[in-house]
C-alpha cells in the first residue's frame, strides 16, 4: 500500500507541466525515502530518465508558441495521454543475454525452483517451461496465484500490466517463447518480475523512513492536508508558468519542506542511506570489474599451487612417518632395555634383601666388620666413579644428539636447495624433460645408511654423464655457432661484392644509355637533314614537271620512270629506317645484358646506316644527273626543231 502511495505521487509530480529540465534538482525529489535503496538483482547499465519512466502530457497544456516572457493560453487539448517508450536494455546483446541468464539459474536454484534447470533448456525454453518459471516467480509475490490451464498467452501480459510493466509484450510471443526474436524480449520481462520481487522483499524487511506513521495514518497521502499542499503547489506554479516562467525552484523547495514535515521525514536517516548506496554502488562495480578478468585461469594457478603443497605434504608426511617408524623402534628398544633393568633392579633388591637377611642372622667379628667396611667405602668410590663415568657419556652423548641433529638439519637444507634446483632444471619427478627416465630425487629418510650411500653415488653417476653430455651439447652448438658465424661473414663479404658489381653495372648501363641518347639525337638529326634534302628534291621534281610538262611523249615517259624510280627509292629509303628503328628498339632491350655485343651492335648500325644513306644519296645523285642529261638531250632536240 506504501508503494502505491509512493508511485501515486510521483505521479502527480511528474503530471506537472514542465517544458526545460532543471538538471539541478534531482528527478526523485518527491519520491518516499524507499525509492533511495538499491535495486537488487540489476545489472550496471546507466538507464536515461527519459526512457525509463513513463512520461505523461500535461492536463492543462496544449501545444505552447509564446515566448519565455508572454502570458500563455490555456488550452485543453491532451488530457494524461502516455508515450510509448524504447526498451534502454540491450537485449540484443548476447553477452547481456548471457548475464540474465545467470542471474535467471542463481535466482531459481536459490528459491528451490522445482523444476530440472540446465544451461540449454534457458537458452531457448518453451512456452510451458517459460510458464512454470514466470508461475514460480510470481508466487513468490503472491503465494496464491494459480496459472490457468487456458488462455495463457493472455494472463502473462495481463500480469504484468497490472505490475505496470513499462514496455509492451505482445501475446504473440508467447507462443514461440524460445525463438531467438522473441527470448530476449521475454527473459527481460522476467528478469523485471524477479527485480520486482526483490524490490518488495527488502521493503518488506526494513523500516520505514517515516517513523510516527500508524495504521490510522496509512491513507494520509489522500488526506485533506496532503491536498491542500498538492492544491497550493499546483495553483502557484500554474500560475508562474501562465506568466511565462518555466522553472519553479522556490515553489518546489518549498513544496518539498512541507511534504517533509508532513511526513516526518529523518534527513540524517536520508543522508546515510544515500551514503549506503553510493558504497554498495562502488562495491558492485569493483565486483563486475573483478568477474570481467579470467577467475578460471586463476583458479587453474591456484589448483597448481595446491597440487605442488599437496605433493611437499605428503612427502613431508612420508618423512614423518619414516621419522616415526625410527622413533617407534628406538622407543621399543629403550622399553625392551627398561624392562630388562627393572627385572636385573628386581634381581639386585632380592639379593640384597637375602645378603641382610644373612647380615641379620649371622654373626661378625670386628675384622669381618673392619673388611666388609673397607669393602663397602671401595664400592662406593667404584659407584662414584662409574656413575661420573656414566654422566660424562650420557653428556656426551647430548652433544653428540646435538651435533647429529644440527647436522641433519644442514644436510635437509642442501637437500631442499637440491630439489630446487633439479626442478629448475627439469630432472625432477622421474617424467620431467631432462631426467631421461632416472630418478634424480633424494629421500633421506626412506632408506638406510648403505641405500643411501649407494643412492647418493647412483645420483652423483647420473649428474656427471648428465653434465658431460650438456658439456658436449655445448661445445657442439659452440662450434655450429663459430662456424654460422664463418659462413654469415663470408655472405655478408659475397653481397658486398655483389653489391659493388651491381653498382658498375648500373653505371655502364647509365653511359650505354646516355651514349644511345646521344647516337638518337645524332640519327634524329640525320633524319632531318634528309626530310630536308628530300622536300629540296620534291621542289626540283615538281619544277622540272613544269617544264616536261609540254614535252614529247619520250620525256614524260622517262619523267614517269624517274618517278617510279623515286617511290621506289623512298620505299627503300622507310624500309632501311624501319630497320634501323628496329635495330634501334633491339639494341635497347638488349643493352643491359650484353655490354659488349651492344657496342658492336651499335657500331654494325652506324656503319649499316651510313651505307645505307651513301647509297641512297649516290641513287639519288644518278637519278638528278639522268633527268639532267635527258633536259638536255630535250632541249638539243627542241633546238634543233
Amino acid at each position: 500500500m506504501s508503494s502505491g502511495r509512493m508511485s501515486r505521487a510521483t505521479g502527480r509530480i511528474s503530471e506537472l507541466p514542465m517544458r526545460v529540465q532543471d538538471t539541478n534538482r534531482m528527478s526523485n525529489v518527491y519520491t518516499t525515502p524507499q525509492s533511495k535503496q538499491p535495486s537488487f538483482g540489476k545489472l550496471n547499465i546507466p538507464k536515461p530518465q527519459s526512457v525509463t519512466s513513463e512520461r505523461r502530457t500535461s492536463f492543462f497544456g496544449g501545444r505552447r508558441t509564446s515566448g519565455a516572457s508572454m502570458p500563455r493560453n490555456s488550452i485543453m487539448s491532451g488530457f494524461g495521454g502516455t508515450e510509448k517508450i524504447k526498451d534502454a536494455r540491450p537485449l540484443h546483446d548476447k553477452s547481456y543475454v548471457q548475464q540474465c541468464i545467470r542471474q535467471l539459474h542463481e535466482f531459481l536454484t536459490e528459491q528451490g525452483y522445482p523444476g530440472t534447470l540446465t544451461a540449454k533448456t534457458l537458452q531457448s525454453p518453451s512456452t510451458k517451461e517459460f510458464v512454470k518459471m514466470f508461475e514460480f516467480v510470481y508466487r513468490l509475490l503472491d503465494p496464491t496465484f494459480e496459472m490457468p490451464n487456458s488462455k495463457v498467452e493472455e494472463e502473462v501480459p495481463a500480469i504484468l500490466k497490472a505490475l505496470r510493466y513499462p514496455f509492451v509484450l505482445s501475446k504473440c510471443s508467447m507462443y514461440s517463447v524460445g525463438a531467438p526474436h522473441t527470448w530476449p524480449q521475454v527473459l527481460g520481462a522476467l528478469m523485471w518480475l524477479i527485480d520486482t520481487v526483490k524490490i518488495s522483499w527488502s521493503l518488506s524487511r526494513q523500516e520505514l523512513l517515516f517513523s510516527d506513521f500508524g495504521e490510522e495514518s496509512d491513507n494520509i497521502e489522500d488526506g485533506a492536508a496532503y491536498n491542500k499542499l498538492f492544491m497550493d503547489y499546483t495553483a502557484e506554479t500554474y500560475s508562474k508558468f501562465m506568466q511565462g516562467d518555466d522553472t519553479f525552484q522556490d515553489e518546489d523547495e518549498t513544496f518539498l519542506n512541507k511534504l517533509k514535515k508532513l511526513y516526518n521525514v529523518d534527513e540524517a536517516m536520508l543522508m546515510s542511506m544515500e551514503e549506503k548506496h553510493r558504497m554498495l554502488s562502488e562495491e558492485v562495480e569493483q565486483l563486475e570489474k573483478e568477474s570481467q578478468t579470467d577467475r578460471l585461469m586463476t583458479k587453474r594457478m591456484e589448483r597448481v599451487k595446491l597440487q605442488a603443497d599437496l605433493k611437499k605434504l605428503q612427502s613431508y608426511r612420508s618423512s614423518l612417518e619414516t621419522f616415526q617408524a625410527n622413533l617407534e623402534n628406538k622407543d621399543s628398544e629403550l622399553k625392551d632395555e627398561l624392562e630388562t633393568t627393572v627385572s636385573h633392579l628386581e634381581s639386585l633388591k632380592h639379593e640384597r634383601d637375602e645378603l641382610q637377611h644373612l647380615l641379620q642372622n649371622q654373626k661378625f667379628t670386628p675384622a669381618d666388620v673392619e673388611r666388609i667396611n673397607r669393602e663397602k667405602r671401595e664400592l662406593q668410590q667404584t659407584i662414584s666413579s662409574l656413575s661420573k663415568s656414566l654422566e660424562d657419556a650420557e653428556q656426551h652423548k647430548w652433544n653428540e644428539e646435538i651435533a647429529l641433529a644440527k647436522v641433519k638439519e644442514k644436510a635437509e637444507l642442501k637437500l631442499t636447495e637440491y630439489h630446487k634446483l633439479a626442478r629448475k632444471l627439469k630432472l625432477i619427478p622421474l617424467s620431467a624433460e631432462n631426467a631421461c627416465g632416472h630418478d634424480f630425487e633424494i629421500r633421506p629418510f626412506e632408506c638406510g645408511h648403505g641405500s643411501m650411500v649407494q643412492q647418493k653415488t647412483q645420483i652423483q653417476m647420473l649428474l656427471r654423464k648428465l653434465v658431460s653430455d650438456v658439456e658436449e651439447e655445448n661445445s657442439r652448438l659452440t662450434n655450429m655457432k663459430l662456424s654460422l658465424e664463418e659462413s654469415c661473414e663470408q655472405v655478408n663479404s659475397n653481397i658486398m661484392d655483389k653489391s659493388n658489381d651491381v653498382k658498375q653495372l648500373r653505371e655502364q648501363i647509365r653511359k650505354l644509355d646516355e651514349r644511345l641518347d646521344s647516337d638518337m639525337q645524332e640519327l634524329a638529326r640525320e633524319e632531318k637533314d634528309w626530310a630536308e634534302e628530300m622536300e629540296s628534291v620534291e621542289n626540283h621534281r615538281k619544277l622540272l614537271e613544269k617544264k616536261v610538262h609540254f614535252g614529247y611523249d619520250e620525256a614524260v615517259q622517262q619523267l614517269k620512270a624517274a618517278q617510279q624510280q623515286y617511290h621506289l627509292v623512298l620505299q627503300e629509303t622507310n624500309e632501311e629506317r624501319r630497320t634501323v628503328a628496329n635495330n634501334l628498339a633491339s639494341v635497347c632491350t638488349t643493352a643491359a645484358n650484353h655490354l659488349s655485343i651492344t657496342e658492336k651492335c651499335l657500331e654494325d648500325l652506324h656503319s649499316r646506316v651510313q651505307r645505307v644513306c651513301s647509297k641512297a644519296v649516290e641513287e639519288d645523285e644518278a637519278a638528278i644527273q639522268k633527268l639532267r642529261e635527258g633536259l638536255k638531250t630535250f632541249t638539243l632536240k627542241a633546238n634543233t626543231l
